[in-house]
């Protein structure tokens, strides 16, 4: 669980995170807006699979990289899904569960692999920007494009404080096991619902000592961020071809739908 947020990858010195934030995090929007526009699975999956490659080419683990990638490959396995069943017309397939028959459609299964692509799509541009820039300068890259210093404060305090409770739930499950907690499914089940509630507890007992600790300290609604330096011509050009690069290829992919 350390390990989906751990973002030691991108403190190694590569071409990759010696690039500027502000480069990285434009480039990555504009890549998601792409991808957002595309009406074709063709653009999303290579990006998908020009990320994934890129993570396992700075060297990450496979089975990190699968793990970060479990959470929207269920999702999209049930969006494709409640799609594929719920609408459209033509029917490929039937299948009868119970009393039930539930209609496999073509134009869901369609629409629900568009939306299916988006995601991972999305997600995996996501995911390589976490990996070769770490947290404080996007939101350091946040604050410079004018995002709103109340979103950007509550993102660095969730982040800050998801190893804190990330730690004290490990505390919490290891003081179950040793009183055999989770001995059998009803107790396993109770242990669970007891672990969320001291969760909740603990981060509310968290949230009100930070908030003791930054007026302490003279916090008065707003936190302070150095000035970041303007982007050289350099990182203007890298931003220009990055994003006709993308252009395009959307343009192309797009272009094969239009003839």
């Amino acid at each position: 669980m350390f390990d989906l947020f751990l973002d030691i990858f991108s403190c190694r010195d590569n071409a990759w995170t010696r690039m500027d934030a502000r480069v990285k995090l434009i480039i990555a929007l504009a890549a998601i807006i792409f991808i957002l526009l595309s009406s074709r699975t063709a653009l999303p999956l290579v990006f998908f699979v020009f990320c994934t490659g890129a993570m396992l080419g700075l060297g990450m683990p496979p089975r990190l990289v699968l793990a970060r990638l479990a959470g929207p490959l269920g999702i999209v396995f049930v969006l494709v899904a409640l799609m594929a069943f719920t609408q459209g017309s033509t029917v490929l397939h039937s299948v009868r569960f119970g009393g039930f028959e539930l209609l496999l459609r073509e134009e869901g299964l369609l629409k629900g692999m568009l939306a299916g692509s988006r995601v991972l799509g999305a997600v995996s541009v996501i995911l390589l920007l976490g990996s070769v820039t770490p947290a404080h300068k996007i939101f350091a890259s946040l604050r410079w494009g004018r995002v709103p210093d109340g979103w950007v404060e509550i993102a660095l305090l969730m982040y800050r404080y998801i190893f804190c409770l990330l730690e004290h739930t490990a505390e919490a499950v290891e003081a179950q096991k040793v009183r055999l907690g989770y001995a059998g499914a009803r107790r396993s089940l109770s242990s669970v619902g007891t672990l969320a509630g001291i969760v909740v507890l603990r981060s509310l007992d968290q949230a009100r000592q930070t908030h003791d600790a930054m007026m302490v300290r003279g916090y008065r609604g707003c936190l302070t961020f150095g000035p970041l330096p303007r982007l050289g011509r350099k990182d203007l050009a890298t931003i220009f071809l990055a994003m006709l690069v993308i252009a395009v290829t959307w343009a192309a992919l797009e272009w094969r739908v239009i003839i």
